[in-house]
């Protein structure tokens, strides 16, 4: 199997930058992630429901570990501003998740009422809209939307 694997790396060719896999542009013009696997619209293989949970249950644990190390304070909330708080940064990412600096603040002092508020109160909200309405009501309520 692994002659096959390098057989394939070598023949489909990969895209890696910084340790990291990037889509591309085969030579036959179709987007492509990993080694070959064809996701262009135009008649790709896309991924199957299984690929997209193991990709997103990676990408749940990233953002869990990156919240937990840079604010000590997310590992006291309760599993619903927890899950609002992975939504979010997981919608905007570290770095602008950053600039909220007043929404994280509150977040740190429990104040959840101001944090809510703050988060709606942001470009992002204006642009998610019913989505930064539903995260916000976790953080001020620490209850899931029915």
């Amino acid at each position: 199997m692994q002659n096959l694997i390098e057989m394939l790396k070598r023949h489909e060719g990969e895209v890696v930058t910084n340790g990291r896999h990037l889509i591309y542009k085969c030579p036959a013009g179709h987007w492509t992630i990993g080694i070959g696997r064809n996701v262009d619209i135009n008649g790709g293989l896309g991924l199957s429901e299984e690929e997209v949970n193991f990709l997103l249950e990676g990408d749940i644990a990233r953002i869990i570990k990156e919240l937990s190390s840079e604010y000590r304070w997310f590992a006291d909330l309760d599993d619903v501003r927890k899950d609002a708080m992975i939504d979010i940064s997981f919608n905007l990412g570290a770095t602008k998740l950053r600039k909220f600096v007043l929404a994280l603040d509150a977040m740190e002092r429990a104040d959840y009422k101001s944090a809510s508020e703050e988060f709606l109160d942001s470009n992002w909200s204006r642009t998610v809209k019913g989505r930064s309405v539903e995260l916000a009501s976790m953080i001020a309520t620490g209850e899931y939307p029915e």
